[in-house]
């Protein structure tokens, strides 16, 4: 099973720099053990397709796309292209 997926860059505020999420694994790591903020529509369900990702249920691009949504929500995500424009 592949669980890779193109980079999503976030804010993680403990380790003061931006890193870079690229794996379904990575993703449901960060959301259970680093995630600033403890509850959330969009994490919840982000967690949630990451675990289905895991186990096949879904593609590592959805759990990636519910990812970003909660990033967005917790306020750590980091749009390089918004930031360029």
């Amino acid at each position: 099973m592949i669980n890779s997926f193109p980079p999503v860059t976030i804010e993680a505020a403990r380790l003061g720099k931006p890193i870079n999420i690229c794996s379904v694994t990575q993703a449901a790591e960060f959301l259970l053990m680093r995630w600033p903020i403890h509850d959330g529509p969009k994490l919840k369900m982000a967690r949630q397709l990451c675990f289905d990702a895991l186990e096949g249920k879904v593609s590592a691009a959805d759990a990636r796309s519910a990812f970003i949504g909660a990033a967005k929500e917790a306020n750590i995500f980091h749009d390089y292209l918004k930031k360029s424009a």
